[in-house]
């Protein structure tokens, strides 16, 4: 009897549990979706693949709420963003877009989910803009642009580059609001609702309100080197080289529309790393008087 009782129990918190994370999903669509919207008609230098600052969104749930809140919320979401913009389901979205955020996002909620800690985070939010975007951007060229529509007519060597492009433009884009963003999101939540996060979360959260000095070079290098990129491409041989051996793909528009990309956005990140480690080294030193 008393393992019936218990077992019923068990599976009533179970049935909850789902149905929570069934709002949670769709909670994060539709944030997803409707932040998403906002940026969608800025493009990337090429005219397809959107300015996209809304990954916070997903990135928190994931986070915060698991693998499948935010893989699952991330995929609905960015399907009914790109189908709300073209007036109708967007199979471009659905081949490439759907895949490659439930893969991204999954894998970030997948690696937090055991142990969340700020280094954990830093280096999941980097693998997950790096392998979901590239996703997209090469179901997108490959699967979506020449097979399906058959709207690009270009040398095997120019859509790879030109899928590499926009996996280097989305992931420049992205990362400087996942880092110094979605931090703030969790530890805003945990301290207000700290009964919906795991502990490891609430912890780093409460007691670490300004993050270590790894988070800090954590913005500071990758700022670092993608200004680096944008020196190269612009002052190199190397950007003429790319320019000429692939004129469809890195036209005089879109090189310089990439090195205004590099520069912004990292010094935007140098100056955040630099931020929080100053903010970090003034906080030792009051605590120390």
């Amino acid at each position: 009897m008393v393992f019936t009782l218990v077992y019923v129990v068990a599976l009533k918190e179970e049935r909850v549990s789902a149905s929570l994370n069934v709002v949670l999903m769709a909670l994060c669509a539709a944030l997803y979706a409707v932040g998403a919207y906002t940026t969608a008609y800025i493009p990337s230098p090429w005219g397809f693949g959107q300015f996209r600052p809304a990954v916070v969104i997903p990135s928190f749930f994931a986070a915060v709420f698991g693998p499948w809140v935010g893989s699952v919320g991330a995929a609905m979401g960015t399907l009914i963003c790109d189908s709300v913009k073209h007036g109708t389901l967007y199979m471009g979205s659905l081949m490439a877009a759907v895949p490659g955020n439930f893969v991204g996002f999954f894998m970030l909620g997948y690696m937090l989910k055991k142990r969340f800690s700020w280094g954990r985070f830093i280096l999941a939010s980097n693998l997950t803009l790096i392998v979901g975007n590239l996703i997209v951007a090469f179901l997108y060229v490959f699967l979506y642009k020449v097979l399906y529509t058959q709207a690009i007519e270009m040398p095997a060597e120019s859509l790879i580059m030109l899928s590499l492009g926009l996996t280097i433009f989305w992931f420049i884009t992205m990362l400087p609001f996942v880092l110094a963003i979605t931090p703030i999101l969790i530890r805003v939540v945990a301290a207000a609702f700290p009964g919906i996060v795991s502990e490891d979360i609430r912890v780093s959260s409460l007691k670490n309100e300004i993050p270590k000095r790894t988070f800090s070079l954590a913005m500071a290098i990758p700022g670092l080197i993608i200004l680096l990129i944008g020196i190269v491409i612009g002052y190199t041989p190397f950007g003429s080289s790319l320019a000429t051996s692939f004129p469809k793909t890195f036209t005089p528009t879109v090189m310089e529309l990439l090195q205004v990309l590099f520069y912004i956005c990292g010094v935007a990140l140098l100056i955040l790393g630099f931020t929080f480690l100053g903010a970090k080294s003034l906080l030792i030193r009051k605590s120390d008087e």
